[in-house]
């Protein structure tokens, strides 16, 4: 048994990250967490209100609709993206020189700055001189996403599919080339079709990856704001309002402090709760 002191000393190489996380993240929540609880007026008038602003919220139906919305999209968005970057990853090739260009041209969506995204859209699926837009009404279908919700939802659901299925392809073929060859070996002399292969033997070592993928995807889409903001401001109506979009008229264009702060905690809350509640589960399933 050693008897030389514990050097602590390799701690103060974490001590620039603990830093720069606690001016980045922990001061501007504790900010937040302040305002909350108060009603301000001005720089020098506020006064406590403890909870007051978190049950206006809560009970506020704007933010309710705004919250169903929200979950409807995020739901909506994992159960495309997730199968269908998997369905990429599969039919990019492992082994070829033009894997490499794939991969690079697969990734170009991401790229894109999220209003230029938003942009490309608005143009690519206006009516009347959109590509999408003007395809769409040739083959007979009144399409207008300025004016029809459906049509709005539908569009900024197949905008985000545009953005983003990209990460979960790339993120689904690390995984897939990871997977050694024998795997498939054995399931080939056992007689199992792609089906059986997929089930069996991919998706359990895509697992892990695919982990990540989703908790990725639904942290952002939860966040999602600048794209639906170019695209459709929020409208027609308030079809495509989310709940950044509500915050930010709240804090920036109506500029009330307390109630936009507590709005933001809650927000903060229920991302953190389903991406906890998501990797629990996953993790009681492998256990």
């Amino acid at each position: 048994m050693s008897s030389r002191p514990y050097d602590n000393r390799a701690w103060l190489g974490v001590l620039p990250v603990v830093l720069i996380v606690a001016f980045s993240a922990v001061i501007p929540l504790m900010t937040v967490v302040n305002y909350s609880v108060q009603d301000i007026l001005d720089f020098n008038s506020r006064f406590f209100v403890g909870f007051e602003w978190y049950r206006e919220t809560l009970n506020d139906p704007r933010f309710v609709d705004a919250f169903l919305r929200q979950i409807g999209f995020s739901a909506t968005v994992l159960a495309l993206e997730i199968p269908l970057g998997i369905f990429v990853a599969k039919g990019l090739p492992k082994n070829s020189r033009m894997t490499p260009f794939l991969l690079v041209f697969l990734a170009v969506p991401l790229l894109i700055p999220w209003n230029v995204v938003g942009t490309i859209w608005q143009i690519f699926a206006r009516a009347d001189i959109g590509l999408l837009g003007v395809a769409i009404n040739a083959m007979g279908i009144d399409y207008n996403y300025t004016s029809e919700p459906m049509h709005a939802w539908l569009t900024l659901v197949a905008m985000d599919i545009w953005h983003w299925t990209s990460l979960v392809a790339l993120l689904s073929f690390a995984g897939l080339t990871s997977i050694p060859e024998p795997y498939y070996q054995a399931a080939e002399l056992d007689g199992a079709n792609r089906w059986q292969v997929l089930r069996f033997v991919e998706l359990p070592r895509l697992k892990g990856v695919l982990t990540i993928a989703v908790l990725l995807r639904l942290m952002d889409s939860f966040m999602i704001y600048t794209e639906p903001f170019v695209l459709t401001g929020g409208g027609p109506g308030n079809t495509t309002t989310f709940l950044s979009q509500y915050l930010a008229t709240m804090a920036v264009g109506q500029f009330d402090l307390g109630p936009a702060a507590a709005f933001s905690v809650i927000y903060f809350l229920f991302i953190l709760l389903f991406c906890w509640l998501f990797y629990t589960s996953v993790v009681a399933r492998d256990e």
